[in-house]
């Protein structure tokens, strides 16, 4: 990994949370719950109303696929966000890049939810919805990583990845609120008038965070490794990161795969499949909130335990309970059982979520300081490309040609072949550059975030 040596001189870090380490958290917070709130909707609607509002003008199976290719947009988008704003964070700085990925990300979202439908402007309607989901994917592809390295790099070393697991846990927070809000809206709302305008209320409240985050943001000040960078004059050629640290991304980004494509699986496919399968679309948006209050509590302990046993093991685990829920969501469903689908919907959701608790941390003690930036996006953005953007659209076609049985069958094989890469990557080193130690006691006080 070394071309990318940390400098001899490193800045001081705070052995115990400090103001400027929990407003860095607090920033970090918001954005996360953006974005996953963002993505949330937008999946869940691409399942179930834009194939209606905005792609009527096909037939209902050509409409769903047309649906989950503009979700994959957004997600296809994020590669490139993660280089531009990866490289202007690793030149001019984490705070200044995720005020403008903030901003953008909020305002597309709140865009969408004012697109007038395919009936009212015709092919416009569909133009601007991936052109929206474009930008909005774009902006995240920064910010993701964004918000996890300020957050870490201002956090006391041995609580980074509890504070990584922090920002995931936006995920199932973000979930519970996006689908508490559908819930209520599909039980309240008849389908004439949730197809008209109620779809747009969780799009339009966007904003509100938009306003909070911008204000929160602005009072975080850049980072101390950030700042000896800087100092040191450091500065990366664009495809330096590709050249030195090519393979580890690689490697990130497989290992990361059965979180990520068990997250998507579920949450945008797998409620399509629910609802074929006889639930109403109030009973699924019940299941996934109930699912991501439990993944919650996973989450908070996953990010405990990788800072005392390791980020690997933590990913190792978290994985291991995917591919349970792989050989047995299909099944489940099947039954057209409440209880059952909602117990496999919790496995999987707490298991992405416990596995995720230590993407963070590992992916930033990958790359030295002045790559770090660049190299987590590209890892992330990666892996969302690859095991995200095309989940939705693969899914709907492998049912099409072998029937959930090959879904199935591809979603066990990935996790499989990932868990291995797992268990071989390196332990790693510490962002300052020190090689980390496990199982030592914890510096601190420990109960204090």
């Amino acid at each position: 990994m070394d071309s990318g040596l940390e400098h001899q001189q490193t800045p001081s870090i705070p052995l115990t949370p400090t103001r400027q380490s929990r407003r860095a958290l607090t920033s970090g917070a918001f954005g996360a719950t953006l974005e996953y709130f963002d993505f949330a909707i937008y999946g869940a609607m691409a399942a179930t109303v834009f194939p209606t509002v905005f792609f009527e003008h096909s037939d209902p199976s050509t409409a769903l696929l047309a649906s989950f290719a503009s979700f994959g947009v957004g997600v296809l988008a994020r590669p490139l966000g993660g280089i531009v704003f990866g490289y202007l964070g690793d030149r001019l700085g984490r705070r200044n890049v995720l005020l403008a990925t903030f901003l953008l990300m909020g305002l597309a979202t709140t865009a969408i939810g004012l697109i007038p439908g395919y009936a009212a402007v015709g092919f416009v309607a569909p133009t601007l919805l991936v052109a929206m989901r474009f930008l909005q994917g774009f902006a995240l592809g920064g910010e993701a990583t964004g918000v996890q390295l300020v957050t870490m790099e201002h956090a006391p070393p041995d609580r980074r990845a509890f504070y990584g697991a922090v920002l995931g846990m936006g995920s199932p927070i973000s979930q519970i609120a996006a689908n508490s809000i559908l819930a209520v809206l599909a039980g309240t709302l008849s389908e004439s008038a949730f197809l008209s305008w109620g779809w747009r209320v969780p799009f339009l409240l966007s904003v509100v965070l938009v306003a909070v985050g911008i204000y929160v943001r602005l009072k975080v000040e850049e980072t101390p490794l950030f700042r000896q960078h800087v100092a040191d004059d450091v500065l990366p050629g664009p495809l330096s990161v590709i050249r030195l640290h090519g393979v580890s991304i690689l490697r990130l980004m497989l290992g990361f795969a059965p979180i990520t494509l068990t997250f998507y699986l579920v949450t945008v496919f797998g409620i399509s499949h629910i609802i074929a399968n006889g639930f109403t679309s109030s009973a699924t948006f019940t299941m996934l909130m109930v699912a991501n209050v439990l993944a919650t509590g996973a989450a908070f302990w996953g990010g405990k335990l990788a800072d005392r046993v390791g980020r690997r093991q933590v990913l190792l685990i978290g994985s291991g309970v995917t591919l349970v829920s792989a050989g047995s969501f299909f099944p489940a469903v099947a039954t057209r059982d409440f209880t059952v689908v909602l117990v496999v919907v919790v496995v999987a959701s707490c298991g992405a979520q416990f596995g995720n608790a230590a993407q963070a941390a590992l992916f930033a003690e990958t790359f030295p300081t002045h790559l770090r930036y660049t190299g987590s996006a590209l890892s992330l953005t990666g892996v969302n490309l690859v095991f995200a953007a095309p989940t939705p659209f693969l899914c709907a076609w492998l049912v099409d040609l072998g029937g959930v049985v090959a879904v199935a069958a591809y979603w066990v094989s990935v996790i499989v072949l990932a868990m291995i890469t797992v268990a071989r990557l390196p332990t790693g080193r510490s962002l300052e550059g020190r090689p980390l130690a496990f199982g030592q006691p914890r510096l601190g006080v420990t109960t204090e975030v």
